[in-house]
């Protein structure tokens, strides 16, 4: 079986070579444990159980990859969704490959083939990252050429992890995109990007709305502290603006002053007048 590119630029060609391998055809699922360097940590439950139904059906056609730990017992390198559908469908046995290596061999294995298989969502990739800078001393400039990404997307998943909880969960949970999360990372306050994260979930914001959003919520932070009554209303206006936006398009702005305020939509010809007319009219 061949190794995928990204791991034969990890592990040098006479490292590879020393890594043995064999197949087994039925290997009991009892024996095989989890992958204690599994970057993934989030599985739905849905995708299992409709992965569960093909492989009763079909079978599992890509063995699992796995490491023999012990006299009977064999540690997953890959393959964990397969493996924890294999268990829900009561399967008694799984193809696997057995690769014997060190254990800096087989993590180094564990985390680039999870990355390659794109199964991972942006925090896990970064975790992914995070571990083999802290264990293998990696730069980011390395990790970079080894799974096939650039220096600066790398950087940018990495700084995923400075999110507030909240914000992350809403990133797992795919309320809120990679992009929507690089713009909040743009806040200067932890509870500004909660607050900018849950208006973006709210009214369903695209990352352009939210670059501005942020933009805006960092000039209001430069300028002198607000009384409460006006803060209430330039939050109020950002949402007005927000839903607007969602109507009418990302360039309409909704401006204040002291003697009132206006709303600017625009449009790029007649087409698109007769139907910001014919919204407004209905």
């Amino acid at each position: 079986m061949a190794l995928g590119k990204g791991l034969s630029s990890l592990i040098a060609e006479d490292t590879m070579s020393q890594i043995n391998q064999a197949y087994i055809a039925n290997l009991p699922i009892e024996q095989i444990l989890p992958n204690p360097y599994q970057p993934r940590t989030e599985i739905k439950p849905e995708t299992l159980v409709e992965l569960a139904d093909s492989l009763r059906e079909h079978g599992v056609i890509e063995p699992l990859i796995v490491t023999k730990k012990s006299e009977g017992k064999y540690e997953l390198i890959a393959g964990e969704r397969r493996w924890r559908a294999a268990k829900l469908a009561k399967m008694p046995t799984v193809p696997v490959v057995v690769k014997e290596a060190s254990p800096q061999q087989m993590l180094e294995l564990a985390i680039v083939e999870n990355i390659q298989r794109k199964d991972l969502n942006p925090l896990e990739e970064a975790l992914a990252f995070e571990q083999l800078i802290k264990m293998f001393k990696l730069g980011q400039g390395d990790i970079a050429v080894k799974v096939g990404y650039s220096r600066p997307a790398i950087a940018n998943k990495m700084r995923l992890l400075t999110l507030p909880e909240q914000v992350k969960k809403l990133l797992i949970d795919e309320k809120i995109s990679e992009g929507h999360a690089r713009a909040i990372l743009g806040l200067v306050s932890k509870e500004t990007m909660v607050e900018a994260a849950k208006i973006t979930v709210r009214d369903k914001l695209s990352v352009r709305a939210v670059e501005e959003l942020v933009r805006r919520l960092n000039q209001g932070h430069k300028t002198k502290p607000k009384k409460r009554n006006e803060r209430i209303l330039d939050e109020y206006t950002q949402t007005i603006e927000s839903r607007l936006r969602k109507s009418y398009g990302e360039k309409v702005s909704l401006q204040r002053s002291a003697r009132g305020g206006k709303i600017v939509i625009p449009f790029k010809n007649d087409d698109e007048l007769k139907k910001i007319y014919k919204q407004l009219t209905d």
